[in-house]
């Protein structure tokens, strides 16, 4: 899967490159209309809008909603497309600046008091993030138009490479362009989107307020710079826009686990669904915490016990491949009430330290004391919030699972 990403960006950055030279290619061109750019430049124009959007769909989408509207001409206003008219660039330029004024706030504010906002902002940006990809990125990724009829995607190169004799000019040559195009378009955003809403979960799930601030003051300063690279010289603005799409591309997995956990957690905290659910011993999903084997951290499973009483992970790479089952070692473990949510936490020894194996949803909030009871733990402990540098630290390591060599855990499967 993450085969077919990679050359859906290559291919991707491929047409874009040769839209780049299609002067160069156009024997005879007429003259381009000095209100219209180059191919060249537009393409590059649109790659680095797609990708800015990608990271910040809402403030993206109104942010050059906004400029395009007040670039035009009064008598052309009404002919923008969606996006540029005030009635959506208006009230989600505000959505953006009332969600500035959480996190200043917020940073402020008991962790339990500022989560429902960062609940809805999750949610936010997936609906943002599905517009954008439906109706905002085949627009700008349009890059392909008709010039006048004489010149149908360059009439006089159609003459060049022969094509009018072949008895081709009869094809809207641009708008199979534009078809082509759009796959790889989407797949690129979708690819840098991924990444990005993962700032989005780390926010939801981070108790420390300096954290979101700084994932924030991240983020914008990644939109701000890719902005000002693309205004200056449009084409380093589309090389620093490939070099992120490539990033985002060997972040896909990591990204894409933080997705099914970021949306299994906000579902939990939108719907209230610990008033409802009870553990059984076929739906104790949860999360990995630590690298079991080969099995990635946050990996979203279930927990059970084999007839030999064993306890074990059972999951599904990217959630439809095959099963996989993995046994784990015998560390003691007990489940860890939280502040926000839930843990499954190993036994604090003299030799090892307690560590977190498993991330609950929180849906087991209150469910603590049946859970340990269903698969026979050790108990229910107060692991609270933990605070100070060190604290932070400790959360932004278990991000990727960095983890003592001599605290690692093995098991067998």
């Amino acid at each position: 899967m993450k085969t077919t990403a990679f050359f859906v960006s290559i291919l991707f950055a491929g047409l874009l490159c040769a839209a780049a030279n299609e002067s160069g290619l156009i024997i005879n061109r007429p003259a381009t209309p000095a209100a219209k750019p180059p191919p060249g430049v537009e393409a590059a124009q649109a790659l680095s809008t797609i990708t800015g959007v990608a990271i910040s769909p809402l403030a993206g989408m109104g942010a050059v909603g906004a400029w395009k509207y007040f670039k035009a001409a009064p008598e052309r206003r009404t002919r923008l497309a969606w996006y540029a008219q005030p009635y959506f660039w208006l009230p989600a330029l505000i959505v953006v600046v009332l969600v500035g004024l959480k996190d200043i706030l917020g940073t402020a504010a008991p962790p339990g008091l500022k989560k429902p906002f960062d609940v809805a902002e999750v949610i936010e940006n997936k609906l943002s993030g599905l517009v954008a990809a439906g109706a905002f990125v085949p627009l700008v990724a349009s890059i392909f138009s008709r010039h006048d009829d004489a010149a149908n995607f360059g009439g006089s190169a159609l003459a060049a490479f022969g094509l009018h004799n072949a008895g081709l000019a009869m094809i809207d040559l641009p708008a199979v362009g534009n078809v082509l195009l759009m796959p790889f378009a989407i797949a690129s955003f979708g690819l840098v989107w991924l990444v990005s809403h993962t700032i989005h979960i780390l926010i939801l799930i981070s108790p420390f307020g300096a954290v979101d601030a700084a994932l924030k003051a991240f983020r914008t300063f990644l939109v701000g710079a890719l902005t000002v690279t693309s205004f200056t010289n449009p084409y380093l603005g589309a090389v620093m826009s490939l070099v992120i799409i490539a990033l985002a591309y060997f972040l896909a997995g990591w990204s894409f686990r933080w997705m099914v956990f970021g949306s299994v957690f906000t579902w939990d905290f939108f719907t209230g669904s610990r008033h409802r659910f009870a553990p059984t011993t076929n739906n104790a999903w949860m999360f990995s915490a630590l690298k079991f084997d080969q099995t990635p951290v946050r990996t979203y499973g279930k927990l059970s016990r084999d007839e030999a009483g064993q306890l074990r992970f059972q999951y599904r790479p990217w959630l439809v491949a095959p099963r996989r089952s993995v046994a784990l070692p015998a560390v003691e473990p007990s489940v860890g009430r939280g502040l926000l949510h839930s843990e499954i936490v190993s036994a604090e020894r003299a030799d090892a330290p307690q560590r977190t194996l498993f991330l609950l949803p929180p849906r087991y909030r209150n469910h603590e004391a049946e859970l340990a009871s269903l698969f026979a733990l050790e108990g229910v402990c107060d692991i609270g919030l933990r605070k100070g540098f060190k604290a932070i630290w400790r959360w932004c390591a278990g991000i990727f699972g960095v983890r003592p060599k001599a605290h690692s855990l093995s098991a067998g499967t």
